[in-house]
C-alpha cells in the first residue's frame, strides 16, 4: 500500500479505468482494467489492476505505442524508452519497456506494478495490452508474450 501513497503525492499522474477491448474469449466481455502512471523520484511507476478475467490465469501486459483499435495489431509494438529490436533483450526488457505481467486470483482479479528509471518525454505510449502468457526474456523471444487478448487506452 505504500505505492498508493507515493502515487497520490506525485506532482502529476495519469489514471484511467474502464472496460477492456476484448479480442479473445480468454478476456470475457465486461472485464475491466485500471491503470495509474506517475513520475516518482526521477523514474516512473505504473500500476495495473484488472477484474473480470479468468481465475488463476497468467497474463502478460505491456504499454504499447498506439491506442487500441478494432484489431489486436492496431496498438502497434511495445513502447520502448530507447527504441531498438522488438525481440532483442538489449531493448525488449523490463528496464526499457513497461512490463506488467500478473496472475489472476480465484475471483479473476489481478494486480501488477512496475518502476522504471526514466520518465516519459514527448514520445509516450497510448495503451496497455494484455497478452496470453507472461513475457519471455530469452534471445529471439525477448518481450514476446503470445497473442494480444485485450487492450485499454491510457493517456500516459
Amino acid at each position: 500500500m505504500h505505492l498508493a501513497v507515493a502515487l497520490t503525492l506525485a506532482a502529476s499522474f495519469t489514471a484511467v479505468s474502464g472496460d477492456l477491448t476484448s479480442y479473445d474469449p480468454r478476456v470475457p466481455a465486461g472485464a475491466q482494467a485500471a491503470v495509474v502512471s506517475a513520475p516518482v523520484g526521477g523514474g516512473t511507476v505504473v500500476l495495473l489492476h484488472t477484474k473480470g478475467l479468468l481465475p488463476n490465469r497468467e497474463y502478460g501486459a505491456h504499454a504499447h505505442v498506439n491506442p487500441c483499435g478494432a484489431l489486436p495489431a492496431d496498438s502497434g509494438p511495445h513502447f520502448q524508452h530507447v527504441q531498438g529490436g522488438a525481440t532483442d533483450p538489449a531493448f525488449a526488457n523490463p528496464r526499457n519497456e513497461i512490463w506488467l505481467d500478473f496472475t489472476t486470483d480465484s475471483t479473476g482479479r489481478g494486480t501488477s506494478y512496475t518502476r522504471v528509471d526514466w520518465q516519459f518525454g514527448e514520445r509516450r505510449p497510448r495503451s496497455v495490452v494484455l497478452h496470453e502468457e507472461h513475457t519471455h526474456t530469452d534471445p529471439g523471444h525477448a518481450g514476446t508474450a503470445g497473442a494480444r487478448l485485450a487492450c485499454i487506452n491510457v493517456p500516459f
